[in-house]
């Protein structure tokens, strides 16, 4: 359980300074950071507000029923009666808001709760509609590897002006008691933290069989099985840190400065793909292949092994993330050509189900680009990132950081770190082609077909059949002729 929390002076402050110049009533917004359960100790980075709905309306908002009451009735509320203003928050909206920061989010930081800005007495009307809140983000932004079943609600209050924090359980029901204090104070965070990097090839091999295609099993489904199966592989990996063999037994913190280089290492495993392929149900095979640029940030007192955790989690993540968002993209492409009327089949993007893929001429390619993974500099030397699709620009980095950061990306692209040089993409192939690939790293996803194996050409059938009547009869020639020889020699 998380009992205190530091957080980072110069930006905590800057966000009391701009609230406070604002004159707003009321503000939700993430808290960006990360949580040690280890340590019982939470780390905060930076607030970011949450934007504007669609409709243009804030996330949140003062409701006094009395005044409404008393407006209704034209009489004036008593000054001696009980403020009864409350908190109205539009809980979809703020988790949504966490679902798409935490894309952006790289190893090690995290949404880890939700700040408020409102005085004293709206907050504490306001419990059970804050924890739902809560509840949600932790739904939307779960803290995967970390573990932890709790998140932190940051009050900053400007009637009286000071700054509160609790822990906030999010696995048991909501009470009273899912609120708890913690010690909370403002220190330099960012400045301490240590970096550290991962390049990554992975190569999945999934078969799918004839049940798949009964089903009409999406093509997302697949590769989200895959990539759920592989994180299980990638849990029990070994990790190399700067040369070095990290050790859960010996682990310690690194005292070092400088970017950490970090390597994955996999036992010896056997071919899947051969093993499938000499399966009669196997009608295929989907490899995923490619590389992913991970980075990780470890606070001074964690230790190495947490900085490794965080780099396999964020893999994962950025392999979910890119899925996630060419499926969104595939099905806004689909709805746009219903609306036109049109029936075009959308080459780059759309997510056929198995069936109808692995039926289709080979000689027709079905190319899925997944988007790039760019890093774009942050706070004190770190980085968050975004993704890029094949059609997307540069400038789109930039709105999309302002409206879900509030953070103004930087003039050119320069300064932004592109190490993914090859787009991961997915194209159909023969049957042959993943039986013996070719040895180089293509980044690529293929969808290949077994049931062009079993239809050989008939020519060719008759050919390998005349041979075979050609050669027995000349092998009984020679035992025949054998024979005769053989009975000779004794006469």
């Amino acid at each position: 359980m998380v009992k205190a929390v530091v957080g980072e002076e110069t930006r905590l402050q800057l966000a009391e300074d701009r609230l406070a110049q604002s004159a707003i009533p009321a503000q939700v917004g993430l808290v960006i950071g990360k949580l040690n359960s280890k340590l019982d100790r939470g780390f905060i980075f930076d607030l970011v507000p949450t934007p504007p709905n669609d409709a243009g309306d804030p996330p949140c908002s003062i409701i006094d029923p009395l005044k409404g009451a008393a407006d209704k009735k034209k009489v004036s509320k008593p000054k001696s009666s009980v403020d009864s203003s409350s908190l109205s928050i539009d809980k979809e909206w703020v988790a949504e808001h966490a679902r798409q920061v935490s894309r952006l989010l790289v190893g090690g930081v995290k949404v880890v709760g939700i700040y408020v800005w409102v005085g004293e007495t709206s907050f504490k009307n306001s419990t059970l509609v804050l924890c739902q809140t809560v509840t949600g983000v932790a739904d939307a932004a779960p803290l995967l590897e970390n573990g932890s079943d709790e998140m932190l609600l940051l009050h900053i209050s400007y009637s009286p002006r000071r700054w509160t924090c609790r822990n906030c359980s999010v696995s048991s029901n909501i009470t009273s008691s899912s609120l708890r204090p913690c010690d909370f104070k403002l220190g330099k965070v960012l400045n301490s933290l240590q970096t550290f990097r991962c390049i990554y090839s992975f190569c999945m091999r999934l078969p799918f069989t004839h049940e798949n295609m009964s089903k009409a099993k999406l093509m997302n489904d697949v590769l989200l099985d895959g990539i759920s199966n592989h994180v299980k592989e990638l849990k029990g990996a070994k990790a190399i840190v700067d040369g070095d063999l990290v050790d859960v037994i010996t682990d310690g913190s690194c005292a070092s400065g400088g970017v950490h280089e970090v390597e994955i290492l996999f036992p010896f495993m056997k071919d899947t793909s051969s093993e499938a392929s000499s399966q009669n149900n196997v009608v295929g095979i989907l490899v995923f292949s490619g590389t992913v640029c991970s980075y990780s940030y470890l606070n001074s007192k964690e230790p190495i092994s947490q900085a490794v955790a965080d780099i396999k989690e964020d893999i994962i993540m950025s392999l979910r993330t890119r899925l996630d968002m060419i499926t969104d993209e595939a099905d806004r492409e689909t709805a746009t050509a219903s609306e036109n009327g049109s029936e075009t089949y959308i080459k780059t993007s759309k997510m056929d189900s198995i069936n109808q893929i692995i039926q289709q001429p080979l000689r027709k390619q079905c190319m899925l680009t997944f988007p790039r993974r760019v890093f774009i500099p942050w706070l004190a030397g770190t980085f968050v990132c975004d993704y890029l699709l094949p059609a997307e620009s540069f400038e789109a980095l930039s709105d999309h950081l302002f409206e879900l950061l509030s953070m103004e990306a930087p003039e050119g692209a320069s300064t932004f770190l592109q190490p993914e040089n090859e787009l991961p993409n997915l194209t159909a192939k023969p049957f042959w082609n993943v039986v013996a690939p070719s040895y180089q790293i293509s980044g690529t996803a293929h969808i290949v077909s077994q049931s062009k194996k079993s239809q050989s050409d008939p020519k060719k059938s008759i050919a390998k059949n005349v041979n075979a009547l050609v050669a027995g009869f000349i092998l009984l020639i020679a035992i025949m002729l054998g024979s005769v020889f053989y009975a000779r020699s004794f006469n």
